[in-house]
């Protein structure tokens, strides 16, 4: 599956708001610090789609907790 560049800068966005590194936001999505990292680089937009799952869900999560 396709990340798309949308869904790349709203890690990033919310990944700054709440201060966390790329380690602490790998434990908080269950992924590995090298595909997280490789996925904010841009170096990869193909993933597994379980990948893509954690990512979409986590994101959703971000801005539905809010308040």
């Amino acid at each position: 599956m396709k990340i798309t560049e949308k869904q790349v800068t709203a890690v990033k966005r919310k990944q700054g708001e709440l201060g966390l590194s790329t380690t602490a936001l790998a434990k908080q999505l269950s992924l590995s610090k090298g595909t997280l990292y490789n996925i904010l680089k841009g170096t990869t937009n193909n993933v597994y789609p379980t990948t893509f799952k954690k990512l979409n869900d986590w994101i959703i999560d971000q801005y539905t907790t809010l308040k």
